[in-house]
Formats: C-alpha cells, structure tokens, sequence
C-alpha cells in the first residue's frame, strides 16, 4: 500500500489507569496502596469524567485519532459478572470520539487487571488466559464500528509484571516507565514462557475480535530500538528476541502493529548497556534519541514480514516543552524517511495527550496537555497545536 495521507492517523494516547481514576478494583490500585514509598494515581487526571473535554481539545487543535482504553477491572468487577452500566459508558467515550472525528484506536488490556484475576493467579492460574477471553467475547458488544483494536498493550513489559507480586512484598517497585529513579531497579529480561502464553492469549481474542467486528486487530509493542556495539551482533539477536522479537512474531498475521518506541540501547557482549547519565537523559532515566522511531519501525516491518505499521506511542518525558517539540519533530522526520522507503505506515499517536501517571509516579511529563490535579483544570501546551499543525500538514 502507497502511503494515503486523508487516511493517516494523527492523535494521542492514553489508559485507563493513569488517566480516569479511582479504579479500586484493580490489582494496580492495591498495589499502590501496600507500597508506602510510591505515589498512588487517586483520582488520576478524573479522566473518567472529563473525558469529552479531552477530546475536544485534541480534535480542536487538529487531530484526527484518539487511542484510548476500556478497562476490564471496571468492566467485569467480579468474575463473571459485567457491568452494564461501565460497558456503556465506554460505548459513550466511542460515541463521543465519532461525534468529535476523531477515530477511536482502542485498546483492551493496559497493564491493569480485575483484583480478583491477580488473586486467582491472574495469567499464571488455570483459568488466567480463558478469563481474559471471556472479557473479550464480552466487550466486543461496544466494538463493532471501532475500526482498530489492541487486543494488549506491551506484552513484553506485561511478562515483567506476573512477578510484580513478590516485588512488592519486598518493597521494591518495578516500573515499566521509570529507570533507575529513587533506586527502582531495571527491569529483567521478560519470561519467554510468559509472553509465549500472552501470544496465545492475543491470537485467540484476535480471532474473537475479528468474528465479531470489523475492526483491525492487532498488539502494541515495547521496541527498544536496540543497536550491536562492534562485534556483538550475534547478542543483539539474542538479547532482542527475548525483548521484542517474540512479541513481533507473534503479529505476523495481525491488520497491524502498534510500535511503542521512546530511545534507544546498545548491546555488548554482556547485555543491553546501561543510559549514559547526562545533561539530555530524560525525567524516565532514558537517553534523547528521537531517531529511534525509525530504527524501531524499520525493525518491526521486516520482524513482522510486512505488517502494516501504527505508531501508537511515542514521545518523551520532559518538563520542556520546546524540547517536546523538538524531539517529536526529529521522530517525524525519521518516520517519514521509512514511509518515503516504502514501509506502510498507518497513522502517528503521540504519548501522551495528558501528563498524567506514570506507573507510581507523577514526576515524568509526556503530556501535550498539562492538568491541574487539584481543579482538573485543562492547560493545552504548544506542543498540541504544533502536532495539529503538522497533522494538517500532512507529514513535518
């Protein structure tokens, strides 16, 4: 496919989580509350029920797509039974992105659970995987003119998470946004079994999805843009398919890709080298590499053989929003050299549209939108009307 500018997505993205608030009946929110040292979302950006302002601001700066999430925990409360009322409320936020055009690119499964599925096992109990189909069979009533579906955000990260657990009950917490802040420890290598059985879990919900909507269906990928230092190229395959490569295998048959790409590493003999520390290293502990948009896009093309590309994160944590501007303007322009090479690329969203939760902290700001988290005040930044610019554009 030559690329279609009038059907290119343009948006932003968020979840449920870190936007709506109160989510009390999920195994993130118990989290919060049994680890003293880190911050709780609370009442989040009250997304929940502001979330028709949201969207009004990002189609009235130009943009055409709005990622957002449904989330299970409020959906299915207690196993087995589901919320008619929470089910039509999401259908009410993809009411309202049609009302606003804005096409709505829904996800599923952003990281958070039911606490009852964590306290059953969640993905490791005998019923994890079957659980979360049920979820899906059931959602797909609100579904049927969305035309894309993520069936999970980051399984790869998500594999990290089925050990969250024992974490916690040590004290630590492992984020999947902030490394080295406050001494939160990186993140291991994720469980190959685990993400083998999140894959089988995705495959099925996209075969639910698919025979019971229109939507295109497909996952979203952390790709870390990961780069060989000289002579450890043979590492770097190692290192990146249990990190990535997996996860990309698993969407050779998907409508798309979801690329979820932030900076970029380098591998060694030993491993993924740590972030250099400095003056550009960003409010996630990560290096200031715009350029890795098109590593990582370049890469899941041709992990995937072909699948079409949807781009749906990236951004940067800075309280600079120039430098946002900057950054996203370098990303684009990268992007664009892959899409002018012949990679067929749907659309661009943008992380985030609100500065809001970042997985037990506030501090890292990837927001377009600014919130005052006393009055829920909206404070739209440049860098939403440049992305509108841009989007109306055409490409940077």
């Amino acid at each position: 496919m030559s690329h279609n500018p009038d059907a290119f997505l343009w948006g932003a993205s968020t979840s449920p989580h870190q936007v709506e608030g109160n989510n009390v009946n999920s195994d993130w929110w118990v989290r919060e509350q049994n680890v003293a040292r880190v911050e709780r979302s609370g009442d989040a950006l009250d997304s929940y029920h502001r979330y028709e302002e949201d969207m009004r601001l990002l189609a009235g700066a130009g943009l055409n797509a709005y990622r957002f999430g449904v989330e299970w925990a409020r959906i299915e409360p207690a196993p087995g039974h589901f919320s008619t009322a929470e089910l039509a409320h999401y259908r009410g936020m993809i009411d309202t992105a049609l009302e606003y055009g804005l096409t709505p690119v829904v996800t599923l499964h952003h990281f958070t659970h039911p606490r009852w599925f964590a306290e059953e096992g969640g993905w490791l109990g005998s019923q994890g995987v079957s659980r979360y189909l049920a979820y899906v069979r059931r959602v797909t009533g609100i579904l049927q003119d969305v035309p894309w579906v993520c069936t999970i955000n980051e399984p790869n990260m998500l594999a990290h998470m089925v050990h969250m657990s024992r974490a916690v009950q040590s004290g630590e917490w492992p984020t999947p946004t902030v490394e080295g802040e406050h001494g939160v420890p990186a993140l291991p290598d994720p469980d190959p079994e685990v993400g083998r059985l999140l894959g089988e879990a995705h495959q099925a919900a996209r075969a639910i999805l698919k025979g019971n909507t229109d939507a295109a269906v497909g996952w979203t990928v952390s790709c870390q843009a990961l780069t060989a230092t000289p002579g450890n190229e043979a590492k770097l395959r190692e290192v990146r398919y249990v990190r990535e490569d997996l996860y990309l295998e698993y969407a050779r048959e998907d409508d798309f890709i979801g690329v979820q790409a932030y900076s970029s590493q380098a591998v060694d003999a030993n491993g993924v080298v740590p972030h250099p520390q400095g003056p550009d290293t960003t409010l996630t502990g990560n290096a200031y590499r715009p350029d890795a948009l098109g590593i990582a896009v370049r890469h899941a093309w041709e992990t995937t053989g072909g699948v079409p590309v949807l781009v749906t994160e990236n951004g940067i944590a800075t309280a600079d929003d120039n430098r946002r501007i900057a950054y996203t303007d370098t990303a684009l322009q990268h992007l664009f050299a892959a899409i002018d090479d012949g990679i067929d690329v749907r659309g661009y969203l943008h992380w985030s549209a609100l500065d809001n939760f970042e997985w037990g902290h506030w501090r890292p700001t990837f927001g377009l939108i600014a919130v005052d988290r006393e009055t829920f005040v909206r404070l739209p930044k440049a860098s939403l009307y440049w992305l509108g610019e841009t989007a109306r554009r055409g490409r940077p």
